[in-house]
């Protein structure tokens, strides 16, 4: 990737990053449900305006709008209500590294979905170390019934799940030249359509008292933001340096979260969350494959003289 692509990379681990503290703070006054739809509506209107400013066009056909529909399904709807609803119950640290296994269920997924994304020996050795840290993550609870976390946690695994679906339907949109602008505005309009209804009927939020500022203000940088502004940025990576340098985002998200988290927000994550977040990352590395292959490279011999 150019330097320039490292830094939007950088700039999107900050923004996802930073999103479970806006939902922390924003779950202190607002339900889950509610909480999304108002994510997906201000993300909306700040695309939209940004769409007409530049001058370009959302997409006529409707193929396309079909697959934005989808789209939204899988890399907003589902995902955001499963980690605004876990994230109600388990800290934004512990959220977010759960979140980062999206890249496991990718090369599963991948495996039997496409004809070019065969699981190696590499990538089967992280995917396992991968799954191993979460279930270090979850700890003996796990295997003594339904504890506390996990159901919640396993919310966040379903979101990273629908992420890992959501990375490889995404490609078709920049294989068939749609912009990150439209894309991401598109999908956001769809994703607006799907939850508003269901707000209205689950959460009535017009009987919401009047919210303090630091929620507002949480709400806005989650849909301005860290929803917004970093699908953008998603997009725009997306397309020139392609879904496997995407997932490095994994590798930096969780270390914005937890610092958030640990600062402002005063959590602390017990030290099996930090021995399976090491596993997780070592998997990770193994999946991505570049460390691995840089540790086999073997230097070219000298010649005899």
């Amino acid at each position: 990737m150019t330097p320039f692509e490292w830094a939007l990379l950088l700039t999107l681990s900050l923004l996802w990053g930073a999103s479970y503290y806006f939902i922390a703070i924003s779950l202190t006054a607002i339900a889950p449900i509610t909480l999304v739809t108002a994510r997906m509506v201000l993300a909306t209107v700040f695309l939209y305006v940004a769409l007409r400013l530049v001058g370009a066009r959302l997409p006529t056909d409707r193929q396309s709008w079909r697959d934005l529909l989808i789209m939204s399904f899988l890399n907003n709807v589902i995902p955001f209500v499963l980690i605004a609803w876990g994230q109600s119950y388990i800290s934004s640290g512990l959220a977010s590294i759960l979140n980062a296994t999206s890249p496991l269920f990718i090369v599963v997924i991948a495996h039997f979905l496409t004809a070019n994304e065969r699981l190696t020996p590499t990538r089967t050795i992280g995917m396992v170390t991968g799954f191993a840290g979460v279930a270090i993550m979850f700890g003996p609870s796990a295997f003594r019934g339904i504890g506390d976390e996990i159901l919640p946690m396993l919310a966040c695994l379903g979101a990273a799940c629908a992420y890992a679906l959501s990375a490889l339907f995404a490609l078709r949109f920049s294989r068939r030249g749609i912009a990150p602008l439209p894309t991401a505005t598109g999908q956001m309009i769809a994703a607006s359509i799907l939850m508003l209804p269901i707000m209205l009927v689950v959460d009535r939020p017009w009987e919401i008292p009047t919210l303090p500022l630091d929620v507002l203000g949480a709400v806005l940088g989650l849909a301005v933001l860290s929803t917004a502004l970093a699908y953008v940025v998603y997009y725009r990576i997306l397309s020139t340096a392609g879904s496997v340098n995407l997932t490095l985002v994994t590798f930096l998200m969780p270390v914005t979260a937890i610092l958030l988290g640990t600062l402002l927000l005063g959590e602390w994550l017990e030290l099996r969350h930090f021995i399976g977040m090491a596993a997780i990352g070592v998997g990770l590395a193994f999946i991505d494959g570049r460390l691995v292959r840089k540790l086999r490279r073997v230097p070219p011999a000298h010649k005899n003289r």
